[in-house]
């Protein structure tokens, strides 16, 4: 199965981990983005991730995963509900070329945010960014956070991203001390090519064929954000008759990407006039 993420567990070793295969979904998410080749990677490395992370929320809500840096890529940006639905974003210079993810992103911060609807403001987390790759700084992050070690095996191209993920739990080696050692090793030696194309149990099987692992249930990922042009015209009245106006007659149209869903909205003049003489009174501010 592709676009799922399906966990796994070590019951000898107290040791968990997860699988995510993404397919279809990260080509639907890349249609007509225009990303280069470093920025797909970068993103979908993050997107499995973040996959991964949101595939524990245990009610609902939406994990949100930015990292900032002063690097070309400036900016990635994953959205992903507690039934796995994603969105996403990047901002980058022109002419990037290949290089470290370090060098790519340069000095910045990693954001976690979590919203719900049990919390008043969305629980916030913010670390500087550390290490070399995409799968080092959530290993980082999750060491300081939640004191476990956890190691990420990430992969990500035009046509799939996927991700491999083990997690050592304050018990393991008193169920075995050196199960740990191990079952890094034998995950270590994942190749790209295998995230990417090898199905879950076949990937799982070829790692760890000697060990005894319990593979629960697949959960699906998906990409459904429909197009909201309710919620934009909402925005625009929100904005004034006077400020719309004004871009218009400096643009002669209207144009608002939703860069997150990856939809764009086009206002001609005909448009804005409509919208407005629909509302005469004073409008809302949107929430």
């Amino acid at each position: 199965m592709s676009d799922t993420v399906r966990r796994f567990l070590f019951d000898d070793l107290d040791i968990r981990g997860a699988v995510v295969r993404l397919d279809a979904v990260w080509r639907q998410l890349m249609t007509g983005r225009g990303y280069p080749a470093p920025v797909v990677d970068l993103l979908g490395q993050m997107t499995a991730t973040t996959v991964l992370l949101a595939d524990n929320l245990k009610q609902p809500g939406r994990l949100t995963i930015q990292l900032r840096g002063s690097g070309p890529v400036s900016l990635l940006v994953i959205d992903c509900s507690e039934r796995l639905n994603l969105r996403c974003m990047a901002h980058h210079a022109e002419g990037i070329a290949a290089a470290p993810a370090l060098d790519l992103l340069g000095q910045g911060q990693l954001t976690l945010s979590l919203d719900t609807p049990a919390r008043r403001e969305p629980y916030q987390s913010v670390v500087p960014l550390e290490g070399g790759t995409i799968a080092e700084v959530f290993e980082n992050y999750l060491r300081r956070s939640e004191q476990l070690t956890s190691r990420f095996f990430l992969a990500a191209s035009p046509a799939g991203a996927a991700g491999l993920f083990v997690q050592k739990m304050p018990t393991t080696d008193q169920r075995d001390p050196d199960g740990w050692a191990r079952i890094e090793a034998l995950a270590a030696t994942v190749r790209p090519e295998e995230l990417l194309g090898l199905s879950d149990e076949d990937l799982l099987t070829r790692l760890f064929h000697e060990e005894t692992v319990r593979v629960f249930d697949a959960r699906p990922a998906t990409n459904d954000c429909p197009p909201d042009p309710g919620k934009v015209r909402n925005m625009l009245l929100a904005l004034g008759r006077e400020d719309v106006y004004a871009n218009l007659k400096k643009n002669g149209v209207i144009v608002i990407h939703d860069e997150l869903s990856n939809h764009e909205y086009r206002f001609a003049k005909e448009d804005i006039d409509l919208l407005f003489s629909r509302t005469p009174e004073t409008p809302k501010s949107v929430h």
